[in-house]
Protein backbone atom coordinates (compact mmCIF):
# COMPACT_ATOMS: atom_id res chain seq x y z
CA UNK A 1 0.00 0.00 0.00
CA UNK A 2 0.98 3.22 -0.98
CA UNK A 3 0.43 7.01 0.75
CA UNK A 4 1.31 10.21 0.86
CA UNK A 5 3.81 11.32 3.93
CA UNK A 6 1.90 13.95 5.43
CA UNK A 7 5.03 15.38 6.94
CA UNK A 8 7.27 15.69 4.18
CA UNK A 9 3.88 16.81 1.91
CA UNK A 10 2.97 19.43 4.54
CA UNK A 11 6.62 20.62 4.96
CA UNK A 12 7.52 21.11 1.77
CA UNK A 13 5.07 23.35 0.29
CA UNK A 14 6.18 25.87 3.42
CA UNK A 15 8.36 28.32 4.18
CA UNK A 16 9.64 25.67 6.64
CA UNK A 17 11.56 23.48 3.96
CA UNK A 18 14.22 26.31 3.07
CA UNK A 19 17.77 27.10 2.53
CA UNK A 20 19.03 27.34 6.13
CA UNK A 21 19.15 23.97 7.69
CA UNK A 22 17.61 24.10 11.77
CA UNK A 23 19.55 22.90 14.73
CA UNK A 24 19.12 19.68 15.38
CA UNK A 25 19.47 18.24 18.95
CA UNK A 26 17.59 16.27 21.48
CA UNK A 27 16.42 16.75 25.23
CA UNK A 28 18.22 16.09 28.37
CA UNK A 29 16.99 15.62 31.48
CA UNK A 30 18.56 16.77 35.09
CA UNK A 31 18.32 12.72 36.10
CA UNK A 32 18.61 9.26 35.17
CA UNK A 33 15.58 7.21 34.74
CA UNK A 34 16.05 5.73 38.77
CA UNK A 35 15.57 9.01 39.71
CA UNK A 36 19.59 9.48 41.01
CA UNK A 37 21.31 12.78 39.89
CA UNK A 38 23.49 13.02 36.24
CA UNK A 39 26.64 14.95 36.68
CA UNK A 40 29.29 16.37 34.23
CA UNK A 41 30.65 13.49 33.63
CA UNK A 42 27.36 11.82 32.12
CA UNK A 43 26.35 15.23 30.11
CA UNK A 44 29.95 14.87 28.62
CA UNK A 45 29.74 10.89 27.57
CA UNK A 46 25.86 11.92 26.17
CA UNK A 47 26.90 15.06 24.38
CA UNK A 48 30.20 13.16 22.70
CA UNK A 49 28.04 10.56 21.62
CA UNK A 50 25.21 12.28 20.11
CA UNK A 51 27.48 13.19 17.59
CA UNK A 52 28.56 10.02 16.42
CA UNK A 53 25.45 7.90 17.30
CA UNK A 54 26.22 4.92 14.80
CA UNK A 55 24.02 4.61 11.46
CA UNK A 56 22.76 8.29 12.01
CA UNK A 57 23.49 9.07 8.50
CA UNK A 58 26.16 12.08 9.82
CA UNK A 59 23.15 14.12 11.00
CA UNK A 60 24.32 17.03 13.14
CA UNK A 61 22.56 16.61 16.68
CA UNK A 62 24.92 19.53 18.08
CA UNK A 63 22.31 20.91 20.16
CA UNK A 64 21.07 19.87 23.97
CA UNK A 65 17.41 21.18 25.15
CA UNK A 66 17.37 21.05 28.96
CA UNK A 67 14.81 21.55 31.11
CA UNK A 68 16.43 23.24 34.00
CA UNK A 69 19.61 25.41 34.77
CA UNK A 70 19.98 24.20 38.22
CA UNK A 71 21.93 21.24 38.91
CA UNK A 72 20.15 18.38 40.13
CA UNK A 73 19.21 18.35 44.33
CA UNK A 74 20.13 21.87 44.67
CA UNK A 75 17.42 23.64 46.85
CA UNK A 76 16.24 27.10 47.00
CA UNK A 77 18.06 29.13 50.19
CA UNK A 78 16.72 32.41 50.98
CA UNK A 79 20.11 33.67 52.33
CA UNK A 80 21.95 33.20 49.23
CA UNK A 81 21.89 35.12 46.01
CA UNK A 82 23.44 31.74 44.17
CA UNK A 83 22.48 28.85 43.10
CA UNK A 84 24.60 26.04 41.52
CA UNK A 85 24.10 25.62 37.58
CA UNK A 86 23.75 22.31 35.96
CA UNK A 87 26.98 20.46 35.16
CA UNK A 88 25.51 20.06 31.58
CA UNK A 89 27.08 23.80 31.11
CA UNK A 90 30.01 22.78 31.22
CA UNK A 91 29.96 19.71 29.26
CA UNK A 92 28.37 21.31 26.78
CA UNK A 93 31.26 23.99 26.78
CA UNK A 94 33.68 21.18 26.67
CA UNK A 95 31.67 19.82 23.69
CA UNK A 96 31.12 22.83 21.78
CA UNK A 97 27.34 21.63 22.23
CA UNK A 98 24.96 24.16 21.65
CA UNK A 99 22.43 24.95 24.35
CA UNK A 100 18.58 25.54 24.32
CA UNK A 101 18.48 26.98 28.50
CA UNK A 102 15.66 25.26 30.17
CA UNK A 103 14.37 27.11 33.15
CA UNK A 104 11.55 25.36 34.72
CA UNK A 105 8.55 26.53 35.95
CA UNK A 106 6.11 24.50 37.67
CA UNK A 107 7.60 24.43 40.96
CA UNK A 108 6.58 28.22 42.41
CA UNK A 109 8.39 31.13 42.73
CA UNK A 110 11.27 30.58 44.83
CA UNK A 111 12.37 28.07 42.74
CA UNK A 112 11.81 30.05 39.89
CA UNK A 113 14.24 32.46 41.41
CA UNK A 114 16.53 29.95 41.80
CA UNK A 115 16.58 29.39 38.44
CA UNK A 116 17.63 32.96 37.30
CA UNK A 117 19.85 32.76 40.02
CA UNK A 118 21.81 29.53 38.50
CA UNK A 119 21.47 31.46 34.90
CA UNK A 120 23.40 34.25 36.73
CA UNK A 121 25.59 31.86 38.39
CA UNK A 122 26.71 29.90 34.91
CA UNK A 123 27.43 33.36 33.41
CA UNK A 124 29.53 34.68 36.15
CA UNK A 125 31.26 30.91 36.37
CA UNK A 126 32.37 30.51 32.15
CA UNK A 127 31.67 34.04 30.90
CA UNK A 128 30.86 34.39 26.90
CA UNK A 129 32.45 30.56 26.57
CA UNK A 130 28.32 29.57 27.73
CA UNK A 131 26.67 32.13 26.41
CA UNK A 132 27.82 31.96 23.00
CA UNK A 133 26.43 28.23 22.83
CA UNK A 134 23.12 29.35 24.14
CA UNK A 135 20.55 29.11 21.23
CA UNK A 136 17.50 29.95 22.92
CA UNK A 137 15.48 30.04 26.50
CA UNK A 138 12.91 28.33 27.45
CA UNK A 139 10.69 29.47 30.32
CA UNK A 140 8.96 26.13 31.45
CA UNK A 141 7.90 23.13 29.68
CA UNK A 142 4.06 22.35 29.06
CA UNK A 143 3.15 24.58 32.48
CA UNK A 144 0.48 25.73 30.69
CA UNK A 145 -0.99 21.58 29.60
CA UNK A 146 -0.55 20.79 33.05
CA UNK A 147 -2.75 23.43 34.63
CA UNK A 148 -5.49 23.08 32.42
CA UNK A 149 -5.25 19.42 32.49
CA UNK A 150 -4.53 19.52 36.37
CA UNK A 151 -1.80 16.82 36.14
CA UNK A 152 0.36 16.11 38.99
CA UNK A 153 3.39 14.22 40.23
CA UNK A 154 6.59 14.19 41.91
CA UNK A 155 7.98 14.29 38.31
CA UNK A 156 6.38 17.28 36.60
CA UNK A 157 4.65 19.87 39.54
CA UNK A 158 1.49 21.25 38.99
CA UNK A 159 1.57 23.60 36.11
CA UNK A 160 1.51 27.29 36.02
CA UNK A 161 -1.07 29.68 34.46
CA UNK A 162 -0.88 32.25 31.41
CA UNK A 163 -0.15 35.24 33.54
CA UNK A 164 2.48 33.59 35.68
CA UNK A 165 4.54 32.28 32.55
CA UNK A 166 4.80 35.77 31.22
CA UNK A 167 5.62 37.35 34.51
CA UNK A 168 8.46 34.76 34.64
CA UNK A 169 9.06 35.94 31.01
CA UNK A 170 9.39 39.34 32.21
CA UNK A 171 11.54 38.54 35.17
CA UNK A 172 14.09 37.01 32.78
CA UNK A 173 14.77 39.99 30.51
CA UNK A 174 14.41 42.19 33.38
CA UNK A 175 17.74 39.53 34.44
CA UNK A 176 19.49 39.76 31.21
CA UNK A 177 19.23 43.54 31.05
CA UNK A 178 21.23 44.50 34.26
CA UNK A 179 23.12 41.54 35.03
CA UNK A 180 23.56 39.09 31.48
CA UNK A 181 24.21 41.48 28.60
CA UNK A 182 25.35 38.89 26.00
CA UNK A 183 22.04 37.26 26.28
CA UNK A 184 19.90 39.90 25.35
CA UNK A 185 19.71 38.78 21.50
CA UNK A 186 19.16 35.48 22.23
CA UNK A 187 15.04 34.41 21.75
CA UNK A 188 13.37 33.32 25.07
CA UNK A 189 10.56 30.91 24.29
CA UNK A 190 8.02 28.48 26.10
CA UNK A 191 7.37 25.07 25.27
CA UNK A 192 3.83 23.58 25.50
CA UNK A 193 1.47 21.19 23.70
CA UNK A 194 -0.94 22.41 21.07
CA UNK A 195 -3.79 21.80 22.99
CA UNK A 196 -2.56 24.08 25.25
CA UNK A 197 -1.51 26.59 22.52
CA UNK A 198 -4.83 27.00 21.04
CA UNK A 199 -6.84 28.30 24.14
CA UNK A 200 -7.97 31.78 24.53
CA UNK A 201 -6.71 32.28 27.97
CA UNK A 202 -3.10 31.07 26.73
CA UNK A 203 -2.71 34.22 24.01
CA UNK A 204 -0.82 36.09 26.19
CA UNK A 205 2.10 33.75 26.71
CA UNK A 206 2.25 33.55 22.80
CA UNK A 207 2.69 37.09 22.46
CA UNK A 208 5.63 37.36 25.32
CA UNK A 209 7.65 34.67 23.86
CA UNK A 210 9.98 34.70 20.95
CA UNK A 211 8.79 31.60 19.60
CA UNK A 212 6.54 29.13 20.82
CA UNK A 213 8.11 25.43 21.17
CA UNK A 214 5.70 22.73 20.31
CA UNK A 215 5.60 19.04 21.64
CA UNK A 216 4.17 16.72 20.32
CA UNK A 217 3.50 12.73 21.01
CA UNK A 218 0.70 10.94 18.65
CA UNK A 219 1.45 7.90 21.05
CA UNK A 220 -0.25 9.63 24.03
CA UNK A 221 -3.59 10.54 21.57
CA UNK A 222 -5.29 7.58 22.74
CA UNK A 223 -8.83 9.90 22.23
CA UNK A 224 -7.59 9.60 18.23
CA UNK A 225 -7.20 6.51 16.34
CA UNK A 226 -3.53 6.92 17.33
CA UNK A 227 -2.18 3.50 15.24
CA UNK A 228 1.51 4.23 13.85
CA UNK A 229 0.14 4.03 10.38
CA UNK A 230 -2.08 7.69 11.49
CA UNK A 231 1.00 9.24 13.58
CA UNK A 232 2.16 11.11 10.51
CA UNK A 233 -0.78 12.74 10.12
CA UNK A 234 -1.94 13.32 14.11
CA UNK A 235 1.95 14.79 14.13
CA UNK A 236 1.58 17.56 11.54
CA UNK A 237 -2.10 17.94 12.73
CA UNK A 238 -0.91 19.27 15.85
CA UNK A 239 2.04 21.06 14.23
CA UNK A 240 0.19 23.25 12.02
CA UNK A 241 -2.29 23.86 14.51
CA UNK A 242 0.59 25.56 16.58
CA UNK A 243 1.91 27.31 13.37
CA UNK A 244 -1.44 28.57 13.16
CA UNK A 245 -1.55 30.16 16.46
CA UNK A 246 2.28 31.75 15.76
CA UNK A 247 1.25 33.43 12.75
CA UNK A 248 -1.58 34.80 14.27
CA UNK A 249 0.97 36.98 17.19
CA UNK A 250 2.80 39.60 16.87
CA UNK A 251 6.22 39.36 14.56
CA UNK A 252 9.33 39.20 15.71
CA UNK A 253 11.88 42.08 14.04
CA UNK A 254 9.83 41.93 11.34
CA UNK A 255 9.90 38.05 10.94
CA UNK A 256 7.08 34.89 11.63
CA UNK A 257 7.47 34.05 14.98
CA UNK A 258 9.11 30.68 14.58
CA UNK A 259 7.75 27.42 15.94
CA UNK A 260 10.56 25.00 17.63
CA UNK A 261 10.14 20.99 17.79
CA UNK A 262 10.91 20.72 21.17
CA UNK A 263 9.72 17.31 21.69
CA UNK A 264 8.70 14.39 19.71
CA UNK A 265 9.07 10.40 19.55
CA UNK A 266 7.51 7.25 19.74
CA UNK A 267 8.54 4.28 22.84
CA UNK A 268 10.20 1.23 21.82
CA UNK A 269 8.70 -0.22 25.00
CA UNK A 270 6.03 0.20 27.12
CA UNK A 271 1.80 -0.10 27.78
CA UNK A 272 -0.20 0.18 24.20
CA UNK A 273 -2.22 3.89 24.59
CA UNK A 274 -5.44 3.72 22.61
CA UNK A 275 -4.41 2.41 19.15
CA UNK A 276 -0.65 3.02 19.49
CA UNK A 277 1.70 0.04 20.35
CA UNK A 278 5.64 0.67 21.76
CA UNK A 279 7.66 -1.51 19.62
CA UNK A 280 11.42 -1.27 18.62
CA UNK A 281 9.71 -1.21 15.19
CA UNK A 282 6.91 1.21 15.21
CA UNK A 283 9.81 3.48 17.10
CA UNK A 284 11.98 3.17 13.99
CA UNK A 285 8.93 4.30 11.85
CA UNK A 286 7.73 7.26 13.45
CA UNK A 287 11.42 7.86 13.36
CA UNK A 288 11.84 7.53 9.41
CA UNK A 289 8.35 8.68 8.66
CA UNK A 290 8.09 11.95 10.86
CA UNK A 291 11.33 12.48 11.97
CA UNK A 292 13.44 12.25 8.87
CA UNK A 293 11.61 14.50 7.15
CA UNK A 294 12.01 16.88 10.10
CA UNK A 295 15.42 16.64 9.92
CA UNK A 296 15.83 18.14 5.95
CA UNK A 297 13.88 21.25 6.75
CA UNK A 298 14.92 24.45 8.30
CA UNK A 299 13.44 23.69 11.97
CA UNK A 300 14.56 23.30 15.13
CA UNK A 301 14.44 19.53 15.76
CA UNK A 302 15.33 18.36 19.30
CA UNK A 303 14.38 14.68 19.66
CA UNK A 304 12.90 12.90 22.68
CA UNK A 305 14.80 11.32 23.57
CA UNK A 306 18.68 10.15 23.42
CA UNK A 307 18.45 8.31 27.00
CA UNK A 308 15.56 7.97 28.93
CA UNK A 309 15.64 10.11 32.33
CA UNK A 310 11.81 10.02 33.32
CA UNK A 311 11.61 7.90 36.27
CA UNK A 312 7.51 7.68 36.30
CA UNK A 313 7.90 6.55 33.07
CA UNK A 314 10.78 3.77 32.82
CA UNK A 315 8.97 2.25 36.02
CA UNK A 316 5.86 1.72 34.10
CA UNK A 317 8.18 0.06 31.40
CA UNK A 318 7.67 2.84 28.96
CA UNK A 319 10.92 3.73 27.03
CA UNK A 320 11.79 6.51 24.47
CA UNK A 321 15.56 6.53 24.80
CA UNK A 322 17.11 5.95 21.19
CA UNK A 323 19.85 4.58 23.60
CA UNK A 324 20.49 2.77 26.62
CA UNK A 325 22.79 4.16 29.72
CA UNK A 326 24.94 0.92 29.39
CA UNK A 327 26.16 2.00 25.81
CA UNK A 328 25.05 5.45 24.36
CA UNK A 329 26.74 4.91 21.42
CA UNK A 330 24.67 1.94 20.11
CA UNK A 331 21.22 3.09 19.38
CA UNK A 332 17.84 0.87 19.95
CA UNK A 333 17.14 0.67 15.94
CA UNK A 334 18.55 1.59 12.98
CA UNK A 335 18.67 5.73 12.88
CA UNK A 336 19.65 5.61 9.40
CA UNK A 337 17.42 7.45 6.83
CA UNK A 338 16.19 5.86 4.01
CA UNK A 339 15.56 7.25 0.51
CA UNK A 340 12.01 7.77 0.12
CA UNK A 341 10.97 5.45 -3.03
CA UNK A 342 7.94 6.91 -5.56
CA UNK A 343 5.42 5.17 -6.89
CA UNK A 344 7.56 4.12 -9.75
CA UNK A 345 9.78 2.29 -7.12
CA UNK A 346 12.50 5.10 -8.29
CA UNK A 347 14.96 6.85 -5.27
CA UNK A 348 13.85 9.94 -4.31
CA UNK A 349 16.53 12.75 -3.33
CA UNK A 350 16.21 15.79 -1.18
CA UNK A 351 15.15 18.30 -3.58
CA UNK A 352 12.69 15.91 -5.32
CA UNK A 353 10.68 15.54 -1.40
CA UNK A 354 11.01 19.20 -0.98
CA UNK A 355 9.29 20.35 -4.77
CA UNK A 356 6.64 17.80 -3.42
CA UNK A 357 7.34 15.24 -6.53
CA UNK A 358 8.73 12.67 -4.36
CA UNK A 359 6.58 11.93 -1.42
CA UNK A 360 4.96 8.51 -1.59
CA UNK A 361 6.39 6.35 0.80
CA UNK A 362 5.47 2.59 0.94
CA UNK A 363 4.12 1.32 4.02
CA UNK A 364 3.86 -2.43 3.31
Amino acid sequence: MYLMTAVAVSLATTALAGNQPGLLGFNYGATNEDGSCRGYDDFLRYFQNAKTLADADGKNFTSARLYTSIQCNNTYDPTSSWAEPTSAYKAAIDTNTNILVGLWASAGSQMYTNELRSLTAAYMQYGEAFTDLVIGISVGSEDLYRHASGLTGKYVGVGADAKVIVGYIADLRSLIKQSIPPLANKPIGHVDTYTAWILPENAAVVEAADWLGHNSFPYWESDKNNTIENAPDLFISALDQTRQIAAQSSSVCGKDKEVWVTETGWPHAGESQGSAVASVENARFYWTSVGCDLFQTSLNVFWYILLDSNADQVRNGIEFGLTRNSDVSRPVFNLSCSSLPDSSGGKCDIQQILSVSCVIRKLS
